[in-house]
């Protein structure tokens, strides 16, 4: 009699892959998470695969970084090449989408290129994810996410895709992305720190306003973007319900790495049933209008709906 029945082709795998490692790396905030060798990347979506999950957000980590983020196009940079060794490997069998940002490049951690003032040039970042879309369109993305919230991302990109011979990219535009202190352990992950002890509050959303979400969702699919997201998620079924009700493109959610931590630590600790609480949380994201969520949680809940 359910209404919403949670399965594993609704769920996205988010993945770190890290430069200068050996052996894959725990993140201490995130159990059960790693930033991965290549090689043990590869493992873990085998593992994936195995569950149902067939979907994967990429996620690079470099050793270097700089002021521009070169790393992010570079097409020796690591999400390239991991990107380049997943197609290789599975080809059909996977979707494989790739986070297109500058910040887990940047020496200032923000996710633009700065100005002589230090706050973010929104034009000169724009071209730059452009380039940054067709290296990862190059090295075998079949989705581009851009989730730095920058006016203009999505037609800038879509405008270079398409002149560089990747009309069939799709973007995955994160387009309702909040300011949210959800975000803690995904820093560690991904070794960020914005300098200075700024914060991205003026590019990403207030979390105190709803209707700016659908507003953002809208502008972005006029732009060219094929899919919206909503993050994070549980905080924002609202914003997620409205969306989804408005728009006639797929509709995603990221339950993210706070969202995760929160319900494995209660569940370390015995308060909670973590795995009943884990399943219950992403049903409600899917009802709530979600077609697909990204969430660290893909591969067990996957192996425990087998089950």
């Amino acid at each position: 009699m359910a209404e919403t029945v949670l399965t594993s082709a609704d769920l996205v795998a988010p993945l770190f892959v890290a430069e200068g490692l050996s052996a894959p790396h725990p993140i201490s905030s995130l159990p059960g998470q790693f930033q991965h060798t290549v090689d043990s990347l590869l493992n873990e979506v085998d593992l994936h695969l195995a569950n149902g999950v067939n979907a994967f957000m990429l996620f690079g980590v470099p050793v270097t970084k700089d002021d521009q983020g070169s790393g992010a196009w570079d097409p020796n940079g690591i999400t390239q090449v991991a990107l380049r060794e997943l197609k290789a490997r599975f080809g059909h069998d996977v979707v494989l989408m790739a986070d297109l940002c500058l910040d887990e490049y940047t020496s200032h951690g923000h996710c633009g290129v700065l100005t002589a003032q230090g706050t973010v040039d929104n034009d000169a970042t724009i071209a730059l994810y452009a380039q940054v879309a067709i290296a990862q369109a190059q090295a075998g993305a079949n989705v581009v996410a851009p989730s730095g919230m920058m006016d203009g991302q999505v037609l800038a990109i879509r405008q270079g895709l398409d002149s560089a011979g990747f009309d069939d990219a799709a973007i995955l535009a994160y387009s309702a992305k909040y300011a949210s202190a959800f975000y803690g352990p995904f820093r560690e992950a991904v070794k960020v720190e914005i300098a200075d002890g700024g914060d991205r509050r003026a590019y990403q959303q207030d979390y105190r306003n709803r209707r700016e979400g659908l507003r953002e969702a809208l502008a972005d699919i006029e732009q060219g973007a094929d899919m919206v997201m909503v993050k994070p998620a549980m905080s924002y079924l609202d914003v997620l319900s409205d969306i989804a009700a408005n728009v006639d493109v797929p509709v995603s959610a990221y339950h993210v790495s706070g969202e995760y931590a929160m319900i494995k630590a209660a569940g370390e600790r015995g308060w909670i049933d973590a795995p009943r609480v884990a399943l219950e949380q992403l049903t409600s994201v899917k009802r709530a209008g979600a077609n697909f969520i990204l969430t660290y949680f893909a591969n067990e809940i996957a192996e425990g709906l087998k089950r």
